[in-house]
């Protein structure tokens, strides 16, 4: 099985301020460049496409089911936490095939180190059908923390996820 020419990345901002108009979303926009960079120094084609919801879990569910079913990575940011308003994780746990916890473990455990409002996310990473999900907090610190830690696993898990043998 070979790699896509082109990877198609959906990137899904939860964020009922910002769908609102309250304020610009800039997580989203900030996954789109650490995702960009990190494909430019793989020498890898990608088109990402951002789309901004509320929290809501019905429309999440319809996006990942439908749009989400065309596209190689899937990000999101917001509703990680455990306010009433929280839903992504509840929403995209049953569509995951398969879970790669590690990722996130390790993400929270490193920067829960020096704060620990780090541990209270509730971040998962996982397989959904075709697509790798990772689902990360809403503030833009927070993802360019786990999109640090992320793209240093991202090839290797990009050619187990095509089942491509690079182990050495």
């Amino acid at each position: 099985m070979n790699i896509p020419e082109e990877f198609e990345i959906l990137v899904i901002t939860l964020s009922d301020r910002a769908n609102r108009g309250e304020y610009e979303d800039l997580s989203g926009p900030k996954v789109e460049e650490k995702i960009k960079e990190f494909f430019s120094s793989a020498g890898w084609s990608c088109s990402i496409k951002l789309i901004l919801i509320p929290d809501d879990a019905s429309i999440l569910k319809d996006l990942l089911i439908n749009k989400g079913n065309n596209c190689n990575i899937i990000f999101t940011t917001g509703g990680t936490g455990i306010g009433p308003r929280d839903i992504t994780v509840e929403t995209v746990i049953p569509l995951l095939t398969k879970e790669i916890p590690g990722i996130m473990d390790f993400i929270r455990i490193k920067y829960g180190t020096d704060k620990p409002n780090a541990l209270l996310s509730r971040s998962v990473a996982g397989i959904t059908g075709k697509s790798l999900i990772y689902t990360l907090p809403g503030s833009v610190r927070a993802v360019e923390e786990y999109m640090t830690e992320i793209v240093k696993t991202l090839k290797h898990t990009i050619y187990m996820q095509y089942g491509i043998d690079k182990h050495q």
